[in-house]
């Protein structure tokens, strides 16, 4: 048992208690042990974010997907670099470098790569020349001098193979249309790295915290 308080213990609780300010200073103490010692490091935090977004959000338009992606991107490229370095759970490494794989696919999927990927396969010369029965018009022409399309093709052979069965957008003017076979297989390279982006951050994003 607790021993009996004396009488002016007593005294001085109740005088306590009768001490109209008690209550907003212990809401105050109570305040400032779980949330106000942290305002000089969430503003010191605020600041650091709003210099490394200041970039993105200033160069940001809504009238795009690329816009989308610059954000993931640079926000991937942050929560990698902060997980990865302070490293406290068991995943962490091994997480940083998913986000970073998932950095370099948005880097690949939103500047096309895949899909232009074929023309380091070719040489072709552009020019631009009057339209014959409008000399006020012009258009574009091209001439492919030579092209590598079998070792591009060797590269995916599944991918070839499912264009061969008919599977692409563009259409290609006979069997043998390299080029058109070509240009489908990029279009699908393309689609793929979409789809295998966004189905490993669909598998791991929960499990991305510190």
């Amino acid at each position: 048992m607790e021993p009996e308080k004396d009488i002016f213990e007593q005294w001085a609780e109740e005088r306590e208690s009768r001490n109209p300010f008690r209550k907003v200073i212990d809401k105050i103490d109570m305040w400032w042990r779980h949330e106000g010692q942290y305002i000089p490091s969430n503003v010191k935090e605020g600041i650091k974010n709003l210099w490394y977004w200041l970039p993105v959000i200033w160069k940001d338009r809504n009238f795009d997907h690329q816009y989308i992606f610059d954000i993931l991107l640079h926000k991937l490229k942050a929560q990698s670099k902060y997980i990865g370095e302070r490293d406290i759970h068991t995943r962490a490494k091994r997480d940083a470098e998913i986000m970073m794989t998932c950095v370099r696919l948005i880097e690949k999927v939103s500047s096309e790569w895949y899909s232009m990927e074929y023309m380091d396969y070719e040489k072709t010369k552009h020019w631009i020349e009057p339209v014959e029965d409008n000399a006020n018009l012009s258009e574009w022409k091209e001439r492919q001098l030579e092209e590598n399309f079998d070792d591009y093709f060797a590269k995916y052979p599944l991918i070839h193979k499912r264009v061969m069965n008919g599977e692409g957008p563009f259409h290609r003017e006979g069997r043998d249309d390299k080029h058109g076979i070509a240009m489908n297989v990029g279009y699908i390279n393309n689609k793929r790295a979409k789809k295998l982006l966004f189905k490993i951050i669909e598998e791991n994003i929960e499990g991305w915290w510190d």
